[in-house]
């Protein structure tokens, strides 16, 4: 499994506010997009997320969002190295994802840019 590199996760009230701080920071745009009641923004290496409570304090549960190059082969490693997939592969708005719980109980989505076959 091949990592690209990791995205900070961070949990606002007002989106608009916090979005218009990261792209002034990073000096780039948001992409973004709507996943299960939660509106995202993913500038740089932050993702940006608002959105009902009950939404939200699930995906507190996620460490961090680990980007590689496949998520197939990245399922193959964390199968291989012990860790359990609770959700996924399945088809994001920006690629693939899955969620894994590691050996030591630590929760990542690990990521990948390739559209769903």
């Amino acid at each position: 499994m091949e990592i690209l590199g990791t995205t900070l996760r961070v949990y606002v009230a007002d989106l608009e506010a916090a979005v218009a701080f990261y792209e002034g920071l990073v000096g780039s745009p948001a992409l973004r997009f709507e996943r299960g009641g939660v509106s995202v923004a993913a500038v740089g290496c932050f993702l940006v997320m608002s959105g009902p409570e009950s939404e939200l304090e699930v995906l507190r549960k996620v460490s961090a969002t680990i980007a590689v190059s496949d998520v197939d082969a990245a399922h193959a490693s964390l199968t291989a190295a012990g860790a359990r997939i609770v959700a996924g592969p399945v088809p994001t708005p920006v690629g693939r994802n899955l969620i894994a719980v590691h050996p030591d109980g630590s929760v990542f989505e690990y990521v990948d840019r390739k559209p769903a076959v």
